[in-house]
């Protein structure tokens, strides 16, 4: 199977033969925050790839953001293959190509107009996929795989929403992943190798080792304070972005990776970005993962590790009732008063109307809630890896409209 000259590698199959499914699949990002949207769809393109043998050909328009998740990407190159994915500059100048059996705009994308123009003339028609925004809100259940016909075209878009619950899109998650964490978890060994990719030594029995992945954030002046005038010795492992100043104006020097700051009960040590694999075992490495966006946010919670979410801000505070939406969804099940310093926490984190400041006292609080906070990850994540996943979802959706 060849994709416009790229040739499929050859790969399992996992779908049934009596129903074959559409083989070849073009994605379509536009990148916003960064990371977020690309990291979502490049973690689908691999999955659909390496899972269900098909072939797929991702459209970016900003080739060094992606390099940062996926080293192996040349921003200068127009047309590449990374993990026998195909890859393409999604430039404003479109050349004319065949769409694929499946076509996805992610995050509500505008397709170029001269590719829905080709969409229409194809025969059979593309199976036109609207991959949505993830979140915990009850009204996607019902917007879920509802049809949008365009208003010129013969063509009809479909709309996923991914989600908590069996009537949503579900969540991405590859087959294996709990065991492959189980393993990590298992081995000193491979957690100390890790680290020492990363360029760390191993952390101190006593310390609590947290990762802090975030956009610009005025709370996290106060969030590093409490660490540093805290009782408890914290090691933060932090990706240099957009949070980079304000952590420096913090410490009064600049970050350098391989290289470590302290101050107080705080150590902090700037990491270099790795790739979508590592991150797993980064999250996996720690006792708390502070996460942003959408793909880290999913991510930490397959690492079954406590976690505090900064959801990607919007106008108005609406990002605000989506917070909440999984705040009543993640917070089912842990007692009261863990629910309520949970909710606190997170509403400080992202600096709501009327939210607490982060104190010494507040992260003592939170610190010492720990233990259930673990155990409440863990069942959190075992219930949510009883549902299909994704990639499954989409793969059976897309089949289903043959």
């Amino acid at each position: 199977m060849a994709l416009d000259g790229i040739t499929r590698p050859d790969l399992p199959m996992t779908t049934s033969p009596s129903l074959p499914p559409p083989s070849r699949w073009d994605i379509f990002c536009n990148v916003i925050d960064n990371f977020g949207d690309i990291g979502v769809c490049w973690r689908l393109a691999r999955q659909l790839a390496s899972e269900q043998g098909f072939a797929v050909r991702l459209w970016v328009d900003d080739l060094a953001s992606f390099k940062r998740i996926c080293p192996e990407i040349d921003p200068a190159k127009t047309e590449q293959c990374a993990a026998g994915i195909e890859i393409r500059l999604w430039a404003k100048d479109f050349d004319a190509v065949i769409p694929g059996d499946v076509v996805i705009e992610a995050f509500a994308c505008r397709l170029p107009e001269r590719f829905e123009a080709a969409m229409a003339h194809r025969y059979p028609k593309p199976i036109w996929i609207n991959f949505d925004y993830l979140t915990a809100e009850e009204w996607v259940e019902e917007c879920h795989a509802l049809p949008s016909p365009h208003p010129t075209l013969p063509l009809t878009k479909y709309f996923f929403f991914p989600g908590f619950t069996e009537s949503t899109g579900g969540l991405l998650r590859e087959h294996g992943l709990p065991e492959q964490r189980s393993v990590f978890e298992a081995s000193p060994v491979e957690q100390e190798r890790f680290l020492a990719e990363i360029g760390l030594p191993p952390a101190n029995e006593n310390t609590l080792q947290i990762s802090l992945f975030s956009y610009e954030n005025p709370a996290i002046r106060d969030l590093l304070a409490a660490w540093a005038e805290g009782s408890r010795t914290v090691r933060c492992l932090v990706p240099l972005t957009r949070n980079q100043k304000v952590i420096e104006s913090f410490i009064g020097e600049p970050l350098q990776i391989g290289s470590s700051v302290r101050k107080g009960r705080l150590e902090l040590c700037p990491i270099p970005f790795i790739p979508q694999p590592d991150y797993d075992k980064l999250l996996w490495s720690c006792d708390i993962n502070f996460v942003r966006g959408e793909d880290s946010f999913v991510r930490a919670q397959w690492a079954a590790k406590p976690m505090l979410w900064q959801i990607y801000p919007q106008d108005d505070n609406a990002h605000i009732a989506k917070l909440e939406a999984f705040l009543n969804r993640y917070c089912d099940g842990l007692p009261e008063e863990e629910t309520g310093v949970m909710r606190q926490f997170f509403v400080a984190w992202n600096n709501a109307p009327g939210a607490s400041t982060i104190t010494p006292h507040f992260w003592e609080t939170f610190a010492n809630m720990l233990p259930t906070l673990r155990r409440h990850a863990h069942t959190w994540e075992k219930s949510l890896s009883k549902q299909q996943d994704l990639c499954g979802r989409l793969v059976q959706f897309c089949r289903s409209k043959l």
